[in-house]
């Protein structure tokens, strides 16, 4: 199995809902996401097992030096090989390569050892309203 990492890499729309559904467990929905990602992220990661789609993480900033980590999915045949790492990684390394200072996530409390241990996050004070 060889996996490749794409920064901004295409976006097929119906991948990714797919993916997106098998990943946070909903129906499969109709999300434009190219339009998202072209106009509120800085970038996302394609992670690619020949043709098929099977990771994806999208990073939004604040259009200076803050970028935010959202929807991280690694298809559940990939889970627990590096797969998430490897996008959290890249995407890092492209945040990086724009200027950014700070990459944030916010995520529940099952994914701690995963972005704290795996993924090199460390722990701080953070807010959050419930809208």
């Amino acid at each position: 199995m060889t996996i490749t990492y794409e920064w901004r890499g295409d976006v097929d729309n119906s991948a990714l809902n797919k993916l997106h559904a098998e990943g946070f467990d909903h129906p499969v929905g109709q999300t434009d996401w190219r339009a998202r990602l072209q106009g509120h992220s800085l970038g996302w990661v394609c992670a690619w097992e020949d043709d098929q789609l099977v990771g994806f993480v999208n990073v939004a900033w604040d259009g200076g030096v803050h970028a935010f980590v959202l929807d991280t999915v690694v298809a559940q045949r990939n889970r627990s090989n590096g797969v998430g790492v490897a996008l959290v990684k890249a995407a890092a390394e492209g945040c990086r390569a724009a200027g950014c200072e700070w990459l944030h996530v916010d995520f529940e409390e099952h994914l701690r050892s995963f972005y704290f241990d795996a993924c090199g996050f460390r722990e701080t004070a953070a807010g959050l309203i419930a809208l």
